[in-house]
């Protein structure tokens, strides 16, 4: 799973200046972190190699402090996950961090196989960060079989739900950050945050969240956060909102690059929360992203925001609008970039 590339062949923006259309990183930013990312984190002391030492500095750690996973780890949880339903608590203030991007380096890896890790981190206080890492789920499948048992051979929600799911990053902490790391096999979602304001999910490659039915690159219900800079591939949805009174994220400089099970981006309706209103969230800002997938739809919001969405200089591959994007009303969208090759921008 990860051996899957993150590199970019062709461009992902076109045009110039006020009218350039699509994402694009910057000197020490690159799209998906990685090699030249500028704010790696390196150790202080001594970084942690084994889970008992990482338990040990998680429990033990205080707002400002670091805890670095060695660049060369394999933190293994699996066996613990299943027997004691560990958690790694990750407290307010604190940086859990490893290599990523220096001199090539991968970034540590902290993984499971068990099905219900859910979640492996869980934030447990404001302003926690986690970057250079690879935190590596337990199921990368489709799961298409499942879905389909469930609910098209009418079995239904509480069969689907007897698999379990798994999460990487969980909080309703505010002003949580997630840069540089490679995030994959989550089945429900890689980033899952469920308050606060604040938070940041940048400069990441987040693929293979793609079990049907879920399947989130970063998941958000009442929460407003900034998704930038990030590569995105083979997820359901990479960009999911439960569309709850008051969310919002922004999402600028990604890159969806070819693969998506479902459409990429959304913000959920009232209809799909059943609550009886068509409440799509408060706000959208979606500008400078690439979308490579011309055979799925970039974005659905299904229903109204509370204030407005706003859809520009993006570069869809898609030929027309309606092929790309599903909305209602208090949706703004312009100057973006259609097509392939010589992008139309209207």
């Amino acid at each position: 799973m990860f051996n899957a590339r993150s590199t970019l062949y062709g461009p992902t923006r076109t045009g110039r200046g006020r009218r350039a259309c699509g994402a694009s990183g910057s000197r020490g930013y690159p799209l998906g972190g990685g090699a030249g990312y500028r704010e790696v984190v390196r150790p202080t002391g001594s970084p942690v190699r084994h889970l008992d030492e990482l338990l040990e500095a998680l429990a033990s750690a205080r707002a400002g402090d670091t805890v670095h996973v060695a660049g060369d780890a394999v933190i293994e949880c699996t066996e613990r996950v299943h027997v004691e339903e560990l958690v790694l608590a990750l407290p307010g203030g604190v940086t859990l961090a490893s290599d990523r991007g220096i001199r090539g380096a991968p970034g540590g890896l902290i993984r499971s196989d068990t099905f219900a890790t859910n979640p492996l981190i869980q934030v447990t206080g404001p302003e926690a960060r986690v970057t250079g890492l690879r935190l590596q789920g337990p199921n990368p499948r489709q799961c298409l079989e499942h879905h389909s048992r469930a609910y098209y051979e009418g079995r239904g929600a509480e069969y689907y739900y007897k698999f379990p799911t798994s999460v990487g990053i969980r909080s309703r902490e505010p002003r949580l950050r997630v840069d540089n790391c490679e995030l994959a096999g989550w089945s429900l979602g890689a980033v899952y945050i469920l308050a606060g304001d604040g938070h940041r999910v940048q400069h990441c490659f987040i693929h293979h969240n793609q079990y049907q039915g879920l399947g989130y690159g970063v998941c958000l219900d009442e929460a407003e956060t900034l998704i930038e800079g990030n590569l995105f591939d083979a997820n359901r949805h990479s960009i999911a909102g439960t569309g709850r009174s008051g969310s919002g994220y922004e999402a600028r400089d990604n890159v969806e690059m070819g693969r998506s099970l479902g459409h990429c981006f959304d913000m959920h309706g009232g209809r799909d929360r059943q609550d009886g209103t068509n409440i799509a969230g408060g706000w959208m800002h979606i500008h400078h992203n690439t979308f490579r997938v011309p055979n799925r739809r970039a974005l659905l919001i299904s229903g109204t925001p509370e204030d407005r969405a706003v859809v520009e200089h993006n570069w869809f591959h898609h030929r027309t609008e309606s092929g790309a994007i599903v909305c209602e009303d208090r949706v703004t969208v312009r100057h973006n970039a259609w097509g392939r090759t010589d992008p139309v921008v209207r």
